[in-house]
């Protein structure tokens, strides 16, 4: 019994080798996946600063709406920590890494509602970006645990930006 348990610990650990194989901490794969655990700190961060900085005719519909964005984006924190230790590699975790790893700016003083719309929608569109070519990124690596992450989570961020383009272009009552 102990042989075969011992025959199973190794086929399982030839298997995980065999998944994180081309995944070293500097491979185009990790990479992207590091860029995003980053990026989704800083997103969150800076929807839980434009929630609080909210005002204006629309403070209730916009506090909420930034409330949600950051409980969104967090949950994705999660699951690309996860991948990338499911792959063989520790995610990014310390301030000084987000802010060298991360992508998307980190929010400035609060200016005015169209000010802040206009920073969240700008990043979203970086990360949008980043995402969908780090989807294409792991299907060329063969991993399509990642593109199915990096092709779920990219809904989000879209679906967030359109709110965001569509509070920007309609004329809404932000100030100009």
């Amino acid at each position: 019994m102990a042989r075969g348990a011992a025959g199973k610990a190794t086929t399982q650990r030839s298997l995980s080798d065999e998944i994180s194989k081309d995944n070293n901490p500097t491979s185009d794969v990790v990479e992207h996946l590091q860029r995003q655990v980053a990026n989704a700190f800083v997103l969150y961060a800076n929807y839980k600063h434009y929630h609080w900085q909210t005002f204006g005719p629309l403070f209730r519909d916009l506090h909420l709406m930034f409330d949600e964005f950051a409980t969104e984006v967090l949950a994705t924190v999660d699951d690309f920590a996860e991948r990338l230790r499911m792959i063989g590699q520790d995610p990014v975790f310390r301030p000084d890494e987000i802010e060298r790893i991360g992508t998307v700016n980190v929010s400035g003083d609060a200016g005015n509602m169209r000010e802040m719309v206009a920073e969240a929608d700008a990043n979203l569109l970086v990360v949008i970006k980043e995402m969908r070519e780090a989807a294409r990124v792991a299907d060329d690596h063969d991993d399509p645990g990642t593109v199915d992450l990096f092709s779920r989570h990219v809904q989000i961020h879209e679906k967030h930006e359109w709110w965001l383009r569509d509070i920007l272009e309609k004329g809404d009552g932000l100030s100009t």
